[in-house]
């Protein structure tokens, strides 16, 4: 697996409509354009080349994320990958499995919860909404969230953009209910 380009997105909100918080919600994206290895090749039963050099790759871009979530640390998470056309969604999907998973968990310090996804086959510059739901129990409301991104030139036809994506607290103005951060159990990844 090749690298062609590494991108990383860097926002952070200080107040929405006016409600100035204690602490901004910054979200971290990063984004490895890869080759893809099974493009314009038919169906192919064995994606485990992606999976597999997802831990590398997984390792590199999750770093990379958390630390740019500094000062803060990282309460939620999301993963996407984009496929270029030649490629099929399975291939995203293949590098984003359990194994990618892990090691985006390793690098925030751990997490329970399943980490939210999003693929699809988009052409060059196409956007790309990731799904943030936060690490340890899913079922905490205020961290249902997404970033929005694209990448200007990519993914080519042959390529694959492999995505993670971090926060570092819920929304600024969640106040719609159900268990809030300070209710965690951290047993089963929900609640």
């Amino acid at each position: 697996m090749t690298v062609r380009r590494l991108y990383t997105v860097v926002e952070e909100t200080l107040h929405d409509r006016g409600q100035i918080r204690d602490e901004p919600l910054r979200k971290v994206a990063v984004v490895a354009v890869i080759n893809n290895p099974f493009a314009g090749h038919g169906y192919v039963e064995d994606l485990s080349a992606l999976t597999d050099a997802s831990v590398e790759l997984g390792t590199k871009i999750a770093e990379m994320g958390a630390s740019q979530m500094a000062p803060y640390t990282v309460d939620s998470y999301g993963k996407a990958a984009l496929i270029g056309t030649a490629g099929e969604q399975e291939h995203g999907v293949a590098c984003l499995t359990t194994v990618y998973g892990n090691v985006l968990r390793d690098a925030v310090g751990g997490g329970k919860a399943w980490i939210s996804s999003m693929t699809k086959r988009v052409r060059p510059g196409e956007h790309v909404d990731i799904p943030l739901a936060h690490k340890d129990a899913l079922f905490v409301r205020s961290h249902y969230d997404g970033m929005t991104i694209m990448v200007p030139d990519a993914p080519l036809e042959d390529e694959i953009c492999v995505i993670c994506c971090f926060a570092n607290r819920g929304r600024l103005n969640h106040r719609v209910g159900g268990p809030s951060k300070e209710d965690i159990v951290g047993n089963d990844g929900l609640r």
